[in-house]
């Protein structure tokens, strides 16, 4: 079956394009699993995948803002990226991968994979670039998640939750989130995103203290056992192993990220900083041991940095064969563009102790008075209370990150990130600089 060039009404089109994606997964099922294929039977996948998604992009190119509006009823329901990909895969068969799909996949290397997940960052790219559904899936993104909700009578009576990857405390008047993940040197994968997004949301709903603090927890082995560190960016081995989906990085910066960066949204109001329609609170960071990757990138959404004078940050995203995130549009506002250039493209590596380190860190301090400097900026921060912290802050990113520059931004993201994320060159990558063979899973 030829591939469909027109567009028409949005049933017909559903229709006839399902038709189309359902031949050319026949015929790539007929082909043997990746690992097995010939030079010229790999071909004829790519040619096969190549014409599937270029369908895709017309399809949605007329009727994204038709499927979007069908999904959330009108814009009316608030559905996450990680959901809403897979409601599309029951609303237009063939659009975008299935559950079931995914998980069959997700039990390969990622070099064996087919890369089916490429279509969701086609889908969710068209989305973003939408003004309309793309505000509303950033609305939806920024909301808090269920389970902080249910579980924040708990914090106000305790003070303390502890979610396993990640724990929240409240400590005077500020909250503390530490991220845990000791045995990957506190890693992000997707078995610790969740519970570090719900320790975001109590900290900035918990109403009796004034602003977040983030730390890392002290790891158990190797060179920095015994110490805390902040983190090592994403989990490679599990990137490796296939066990990081892509819309992992979506979730990610969509949530947790642009949650301290922006605040919680409200159900009833939009996230706008013009309006002010969020509720937030100053965030401090503190980098003991190393910020690496997107460790790294948090350092870029923080009021106030607090590092260690032994302490490093880094971006070797280009090393892993991937986008780091936003950082690519904020560090040229802490270090200018040449230098953003040479650490994203270079891989320069930046000690916190340093004319440059502290382009993007505010206070460097010995280890052993880590602690003590903690106390010394919560109490200079609170100390005549954070009345105006949340203007100034929506002051500082309407002039530098609008919400549709944000939105637009991972539009472009959403679609690059998920050819770099099946791309041989990442495995190569992997192998070359990570020692990914000989690194086992758990």
């Amino acid at each position: 079956m030829d591939r469909p060039r027109d567009v028409t009404d949005f049933a017909n089109d559903c229709a006839r394009y399902s038709r189309y994606w359902e031949t050319s997964a026949a015929r790539l099922a007929r082909l043997p699993a990746k690992p097995r294929r010939s030079a010229q039977e790999a071909e004829a996948a790519e040619a096969i995948k190549r014409e599937a998604r270029a369908a895709r992009s017309g399809f949605l190119s007329a009727h994204v803002e038709a499927v979007y509006d069908r999904l959330t009823q009108n814009r009316s329901r608030f559905i996450r990226v990680e959901q809403l990909v897979y409601d599309a895969a029951s609303l237009v068969p063939g659009l975008v991968p299935t559950r079931a799909q995914v998980a069959a996949e997700s039990a390969l290397l990622q070099r064996d994979k087919d890369g089916l997940e490429i279509d969701q960052g086609i889908f969710v790219s068209a989305v973003l670039a939408s003004a309309s559904a793309g505000r509303h899936l950033c609305h939806a993104m920024l909301l808090p998640r269920p389970e902080a909700l249910a579980r924040l009578p708990e914090l106000e009576r305790s003070g303390r939750i502890d979610l396993g990857a990640a724990e929240v405390f409240r400590k005077g008047r500020a909250s503390y989130i530490i991220q845990k993940n000791p045995r990957h040197l506190n890693a992000e994968d997707d078995t610790t995103l969740a519970a570090a997004e719900i320790a975001v949301d109590l900290a900035i709903l918990d109403p009796l203290t004034q602003l977040c603090v983030l730390r890392g927890d002290v790891v158990h082995s190797g060179k920095y056992r015994g110490r805390r560190v902040l983190g090592s960016g994403i989990n490679l081995t599990h990137l490796y192993h296939g066990k990081v989906p892509f819309i992992w990085y979506l979730q990610r910066d969509l949530g947790i990220v642009n949650k301290i960066y922006r605040g919680l949204a409200r159900p009833d109001a939009a996230p706008d900083d013009v309006t002010g329609n969020t509720r937030e609170k100053p965030w401090i960071a503190v980098v003991e041991g190393f910020a690496i990757g997107g460790h790294c990138q948090y350092l870029l959404v923080m009021d106030y940095v607090l590092a260690a004078q032994d302490a490093f940050m880094s971006l070797p995203a280009r090393k892993e064969g991937i986008i780091p995130g936003a950082a690519n549009l904020r560090l040229p506002r802490f270090t200018g563009d040449r230098i953003a250039r040479q650490a994203i493209m270079a891989e320069r590596r930046f000690e916190c102790d340093s004319a440059e380190g502290r382009l993007i860190c505010d206070e460097v301090v010995p280890q052993s008075d880590m602690d003590g400097a903690m106390d010394r900026v919560v109490e200079k921060l609170t100390g005549s209370g954070v009345v105006s912290a949340s203007a100034n802050r929506r002051a500082l990113r309407i002039a530098q990150e609008p919400f549709d520059l944000f939105r637009n931004y991972f539009a472009l993201y959403a679609l690059e990130q998920a050819y770099c994320h099946f791309s041989p060159a990442l495995i190569e990558n992997l192998e070359r600089n990570w020692n990914a063979k000989g690194r086992k899973l758990d």
